[in-house]
């Protein structure tokens, strides 16, 4: 996890520009370049590092003696750099995993080395030799990318939309900050004068498809068909693969865990695998919650029976509601199910950058939209749509839950890790025939559940655990967070004034008090930038007038049972 940030065409000081630079510098709290590019004086990289790899050459932009015309600013995680280098013979001067990002391009160009990597990244990759600029993101868009690109010509590309915000141009800023769409590379032709042109933006990988990369991955062919033994198997081998690949890494190792399914299975593999390979410090799993929340309980069963070094944070709520607005700044979004989860998450990682040295965090993030673990697909109308809707949640990932992920981490210089999001496990798990992957009995998830029974990685209690919103979690049955919430808020936004609110607000108007709350933070800090957030995130199927799942007929808690 890195922040990188690059203007091309600025026909303001770059030292005057670089001020934006510092505004993603939570994303690297070891270390910053600021770099200009030779022979256009208008271009420069910068880069805050957090050191996960290569501790001695891992600074950025990365540059090879090899490919002195290339220059490369990224973000994220290749973790099959080594399988490559073996296909083709790579020749790597750094333990920088990517490194291989530029051996890629040199090969087969930008579509090859797009569509070659399995892993989460973002990245800027400048040709000077031929004079092209190219952007690219992950499938699911798990490390974040922004850009800006004026009538003019001037780009400016960064991790976080706030970096951005305050660029100087001469003209106008008329062209919006946006978010650069996951599973998509984008090529721009770099002028003399530094300006670029964007030439095309092509989608090189739906999650749907099996990734090109699958030809070097370290689990070869799996048995074909859909009888359920099979399935089964093939789903255990690829979980257990995406975490295993994700152990790269030469920071400590912790899990996320609040004792649901999705983050108790990632660190009972987790914990598995460390073990398999002789990581000689014990496994730290962190849970947030108000004392005895459903949270917090279900993780200490799950901490106990892995034997992990467990660590617990004592949400209060006065504590959450001061941290609202340093979430939402954060976030870069006023989406009411996101902020209310982030707040937890937001928490929990404040405290493992201050008490703990655990740096790289592995979390369940993409499960509930992968299984269909969300309560209204109970009462999806066929499993047909049931998968329809599944992929839809995938490809807004980048707007909501991986988002959520992200920037709560970053905020305190974390490398998050999701194994639920590998491409080669998604792409099996969506080829699956639609009734197989829909609620059973009453279950969500049931499917990724049932091949887990046997497996003795969890309790049976942990395993078939129903679905809480994390957001709900981590406080009592009897209140839920967003119950706290909504009282608090409800004496700081006057009726008359959420009256108004679609005057005010015509786009995403808030219908609550809740909802006025956050958008007037956002707007304090993001103004007229509320197209960054499409819609708001509200079940299907259901006449919800709110995200929570406590609020749907169907939840009941395993306490009231």
């Amino acid at each position: 996890m890195c922040g990188i940030w690059a203007l091309f065409g600025s026909d303001e000081c770059l030292s005057v520009q670089c001020l934006s630079a510092m505004k993603i510098a939570h994303r690297g709290p070891d270390a910053f370049r600021f770099e200009n590019v030779n022979g256009f004086t208008n271009c420069c990289f910068g880069f805050h590092r957090l050191a996960v790899v290569d501790q001695l050459y891992g600074m950025q932009p990365i540059r090879v003696k090899e490919f002195p015309y290339l220059w490369l600013c990224y973000n994220g995680e290749i973790y099959n750099f080594k399988q490559l280098q073996k296909q083709f013979g790579f020749d790597y001067q750094t333990l920088v995993d990517g490194e291989v990002i530029l051996h890629l391009y040199n090969r087969g160009g930008i579509e090859q080395t797009a569509s070659m990597l399995d892993g989460v990244f973002a990245f800027i990759l400048l040709d000077t030799a031929n004079r092209k600029v190219f952007l690219a993101r992950d499938t699911y868009g798990v490390r974040p990318l922004f850009k800006v690109l004026t009538d003019d010509g001037f780009l400016g590309v960064c991790s976080e939309a706030k970096g951005l915000i305050n660029l100087k141009h001469s003209t106008s800023l008329c062209s919006k900050v946006e978010p650069f769409l996951p599973g998509h590379y984008e090529v721009l032709d770099l002028k003399p004068s530094g300006k670029v042109a964007s030439v095309e933006l092509v989608k090189f990988h739906s999650c749907k498809d099996e990734p090109l990369h699958v030809t070097c991955d370290t689990v070869e062919a799996l048995p074909s068909g859909f009888d359920l033994e099979t399935v089964k198997s093939n789903i255990r081998i690829l979980f257990e693969n995406a975490v295993r690949k994700r152990l790269m890494a030469h920071r400590r190792i912790g899990c996320l865990l609040s004792g649901g399914l999705d983050s108790s299975l990632v660190a009972a593999v987790l914990l598995k695998l460390m073990k398999e390979i002789n990581i000689n410090y014990p496994l730290q799993t962190f849970a947030i919650g108000m004392e005895n929340s459903p949270d917090l309980l279900a993780a200490r069963k799950v901490a106990a029976h892995l034997g992990s070094e467990h660590h617990e944070v004592i949400l209060n709520t006065e504590e959450g509601i001061q941290a609202i607005e340093d979430v939402i700044f954060s976030l870069e979004t006023y989406d009411i199910t996101t902020i209310r989860a982030s707040i937890g998450m937001y928490l929990v990682s404040k405290y493992i950058r201050k008490k703990t040295d655990s740096v790289v965090i592995f979390s369940g993030e993409g499960s509930d939209e992968l299984t269909q673990g969300y309560i209204y697909f109970h009462k999806a109308p066929s499993p047909e749509e049931a998968a329809e809707e599944s992929e839809r949640l995938l490809k807004e990932l980048y707007l909501f839950d991986v988002l959520r992920a992200d920037r709560t981490t970053a905020a305190h210089g974390l490398e998050l890790r999701v194994p639920f999001l590998d491409h080669r496990f998604t792409s099996y798990y969506l080829s699956l025939p639609a009734e197989l992957r829909i609620p059973k009995n009453g279950i969500e998830k049931y499917l990724l559940r049932l091949s887990f029974e046997d497996s003795n990685l969890l309790p049976k209690e942990i395993l078939w655990r129903p679905k809480e919103a994390f957001s709900d979690g981590i406080t009592s049955v009897k209140k839920s967070w967003f119950s706290i919430l909504q009282d608090y808020i409800d004496q700081q936004v006057d009726d008359f004034l959420l009256e108004k609110a679609a005057e005010k607000y015509p786009f995403n108007p808030p219908k609550t008090k809740e909802s006025y709350y956050y958008r007037q933070i956002f707007e304090k800090h993001y103004s007229g930038r509320s197209s960054w957030l499409p819609h708001y995130w509200m079940p299907r199927w259901v006449k919800a007038t709110d995200p929570s799942a406590r609020t749907l007929k169907h939840y009941k808690s395993a306490t009231q049972e």
